[in-house]
């Protein structure tokens, strides 16, 4: 495992109404719950980010292909918004944990997480989450940008499309990342 000076763990959209896209959600929780262990007993603090939006979602735009899809944006009332947001109970957040939402795929969009790095002195993420073609691709880029050093637990990602996943964990991530099994990120 890396230094845990200036590194953090990025849990990325693990949430309830995410997970319910996956095949097998228990794999991929069971692998992330054990990142997040290793990564509190190595004092490595850990991020949660969550996709969700205001009630009434004013920050959804007709004009956006993706966000769009998720309906009328009068469904999106503060019960919606609290339910949409909860992270699986077997990952929840404690006390010291940081939990930061955004409005797009990439962690950063619509989010104080780059804030949050900062003040804390984070140099070095490590990602997780769902899915491997969204949030995990679009923080991988744009945290490349803003140069910091990545990590990608590629058994702690997860997307509907598994030949997807293995492309970008095999091709295009190794570009701008180190890619580990959580077994080489524990040892």
């Amino acid at each position: 495992m890396e230094s845990t000076k200036k590194t953090a763990l990025l849990v990325m959209d693990l949430q309830n109404v995410i997970l319910q896209h996956v095949t097998d959600p228990t794999e991929i929780i069971s692998k992330v719950s054990s990142a997040i262990a290793e990564a509190r007993a190595k004092t490595i603090p850990v991020i949660y980010v969550v996709v969700n939006f205001r009630p009434g979602a004013p920050e959804i735009s007709e004009l956006n292909k993706n966000f769009s899809r998720f309906g009328d944006k009068a469904m999106w009332t503060p019960e919606f918004c609290a339910q949409w947001g909860q992270i699986h109970p077997d990952l929840s957040p404690q006390e010291g944990d940081i939990v930061v939402t955004k409005r797009r795929f990439s962690a950063f969009t619509g989010s104080d997480l780059e804030v949050v790095l900062r003040g804390q002195g984070i140099q070095h993420l490590v990602l997780t989450g769902i899915s491997t073609s969204g949030v995990v691709l679009s923080t991988l880029r744009e945290a490349a940008d803003k140069d910091f050093q990545l990590t990608v637990i590629k058994d702690c990602c997860a997307d509907r499309d598994p030949e997807v996943h293995q492309v970008l964990m095999d091709k295009i991530f190794p570009v701008q990342a180190e890619v580990v099994s959580l077994g080489a990120w524990l040892s």
